[in-house]
Parts: structure tokens; sequence; C-alpha cells
């Protein structure tokens, strides 16, 4: 038990890491290519638009924690020495 606890604690810090290195990964549609092939010829993938890269799924995770943490959350805009009750 102690050891697949810290096996996954290991891997999601790692993820982590990755995400917070590089937030952009290949396209996995496209492979990275940024066309998809078809019989009449080669197009623009949909899902990245060309671009070769889209968030990866732990940075889209974050990033709507954020959203929400950030709408859930009052503003601080007290003046010095105030407390936030007032």
């Amino acid at each position: 038990m102690l050891l697949t606890s810290a096996t996954l604690l290991l891997a999601l810090s790692g993820y982590a890491a990755l995400c917070m290195a590089s937030p952009f990964g290949p396209c996995r549609k496209c492979s990275g290519t940024g066309l998809r092939e078809l019989r009449k010829g080669a197009k623009t993938c949909r899902r990245c638009h060309g671009r070769r890269r889209r968030l990866r799924i732990g940075t889209r995770a974050y990033n709507a924690w954020r959203r929400t943490h950030a709408a859930g959350t009052r503003p601080t805009t007290n003046p010095k020495g105030a407390p936030p009750w007032r």
C-alpha cells in the first residue's frame, strides 16, 4: 500500500513538473504535424488548427481550477491596516 501510494505521488508530481515546464504538448490527432491525411489530400487538423501543439490535460485542469478559485474569492481591496471584514 505504501509503495503504491509513493509511486502514484511520484508519478503525479512528475506530471505536474512536466506541465509547469512545458504546458503545450503535441496534438494527439495529427501526431504533431498540423495536417490530417484524407483520401482527397491533406487538410489542417481541426483540433490544433494547424499549430501542432495543444494544452496538456493537467494544464487545462489547473487553469480551470484557478478560474473557479478566482471567481469564488472576494477581491482584497482594503485600505492599509483595515481588517478584512470592514
